[in-house]
């Protein structure tokens, strides 16, 4: 089993960030590996249904990936599980919003994993690696994205 931990402290407000990422159209524009996504129960607190995902992967290759949502705190967090059709291999993860003050919010993720597939299981120290710099890339890319935008949901914006 592998464990990643990442924070990334972001100079925008909670709510703002927590908007940006109930807003599955706009994961494209910030999300390296995802090419699309959809949910199949839009906004349905406090959990969403699987929710299938168009991700792009080395060597240019697409795949996909269904998202169980969970233990959703609104503004706050939650926890997400990619479904695996083999026992076993799911990823569970966590993202927390903790605002320090106005327009400043750090962003811990977690994750853990185990590839329990064979031939997978040789290349997982490789496959996880990739995935956690996209998945560190993606915060920052977020955090830069709504600094570009400033119109993007500039209601959530703090004084």
């Amino acid at each position: 089993m592998r464990e990643h931990r990442y924070s990334f402290e972001m100079p925008h407000s909670t709510a703002r960030i927590w908007a940006l990422f109930q807003d599955y159209d706009r994961w494209t524009d910030y999300a390296p590996m995802v090419c699309g996504s959809r949910s199949f129960f839009p906004g349905r607190a406090p959990q969403r249904a699987p929710a299938p995902g168009r991700l792009r992967m080395p060597l240019g290759r697409e795949g996909t990936a269904l998202e169980l949502v969970t233990d959703v705190e609104p503004e706050r967090g939650y926890t997400y599980t990619m479904i695996s059709p083999k026992p076993g291999n799911d990823q569970i993860g966590h993202i927390r919003l903790e605002p320090l003050g106005p327009n400043r919010t750090p962003v811990p993720l977690d994750e853990r994993y185990d590839l329990t597939t064979w031939p997978f299981r040789w290349f997982e120290g490789a496959i996880y690696s990739f995935i956690n710099r996209k998945n560190e890339e993606s915060m920052r890319r977020a955090s830069s994205w709504l600094s570009e935008h400033p119109e993007y949901r500039a209601d959530l914006i703090e004084s």
